[in-house]
């Protein structure tokens, strides 16, 4: 018979954890959810490989993706409307330093975003990728949930007044060119900039043009009016790419493989340079004779040498003697 506390308590378990999760995501959003399904699926990373009834795989990637364009749009407003009569140079800086991985990662961690995200045993949880990315996904269930404007009331409200200083973050000097070179020595990735153009202005002052090659794939170019200002622009432009676009970060690492592959194999002399080695060499010697595996005296005869007379007298002598013992 089933034990009634048992079977209560197997009843009250997915409820117990949903009420935990509820409570997670209120302490972190500062609302309750509507569809707790969309807020479950963006915190599930691919690592677990789950499909849906259809068969399509079951992860935060296409919310992470929603989120993403929805960020950039709510930033992107309160930006402009923060910073009135900054030019469109510097909007367009602070939206980036306000959405780029590194400060999203941050808001997950200091948020409690990261402890929720569900993952395979085998997968990490613990960098600002995937918190990043959850931080990301989380923005879109919240456009699906509850709309635009909960995101933006999310933004203004949650993050910009409690976690971070807007005006602090957008004034910020960031050098893109050392976090990318920090990027290309962590992960053993040759990294080249190149001068593709320099030219004048208008005013006849001077415009340089660096494109970024990371293992020799094509990255982002930069204009400036410095050297140092190309390749800044370069850099940013090419950090974003990487962060957005996995098509490019693959292409960079199988170039990397290939390369790496390329180093490890060994290196043969060809053919005709063998031939010309023999031709041009010294004339060969005349072929040593092979050591005998044994000593054998075999083939050693003595050479034959002219008796003396005693020696021819005594052999007559003792042939007589010997016929004469024969005839007794």
């Amino acid at each position: 018979m089933l034990n009634n506390s048992n079977f209560f308590d197997r009843i009250r378990l997915p409820f117990r954890k949903e009420k935990e999760l509820y409570s997670s995501l209120y302490k972190a959003l500062g609302f309750y959810p509507r569809n707790i399904k969309l807020y479950k699926q963006a915190l599930m990373h691919k690592s677990l490989r789950k499909r849906n009834e259809k068969g399509r795989p079951l992860n935060n990637e296409r919310l992470e993706f929603l989120g993403d364009a929805v960020l950039d749009a709510v930033v992107g407003d309160i930006v402009f409307r923060h910073f009135e009569g900054k030019r469109e140079g510097f909007l367009t800086d602070a939206r980036s330093k306000l959405v780029q991985r590194e400060t999203l990662g941050k808001l997950a961690n200091e948020m409690g975003i990261t402890n929720l995200i569900v993952t395979s045993s085998q997968s990490s949880s613990h960098n600002s990728y995937v918190g990043g990315n959850a931080f990301e996904a989380l923005v879109g269930a919240i456009y699906l949930d509850r709309g635009y404007g909960a995101c933006m009331k999310f933004m203004e409200k949650r993050i910009l007044k409690q976690l971070i200083n807007i005006d602090k973050v957008a004034y910020k000097e960031v050098n893109f060119k050392s976090k990318l070179l920090e990027w290309s020595q962590k992960n053993k990735v040759s990294i080249e900039f190149v001068q593709l153009e320099q030219s004048v202005d208008d005013h006849n002052s001077p415009v340089f043009t660096t494109q970024v090659l990371l293992e020799g794939v094509e990255g982002c170019t930069g204009k400036g009016y410095s050297k140092k200002e190309s390749h800044q622009l370069a850099s940013k432009e090419t950090l974003q790419r990487l962060r957005r676009e996995p098509q490019f970060i693959d292409a960079v690492f199988a170039a990397k493989t290939a390369r790496t592959k390329m180093e490890e194999e060994p290196v043969s002399v060809p053919e005709e340079v063998e031939l010309q080695v023999a031709t041009v060499g010294p004339e060969p010697s005349a072929p040593q004779p092979q050591a005998a595996e044994e000593f054998s005296l075999d083939d050693i005869t003595a050479i034959p040498r002219e008796k003396t007379r005693e020696e021819i007298i005594a052999e007559a002598e003792e042939a007589a003697f010997a016929e004469a013992n024969k005839e007794a």
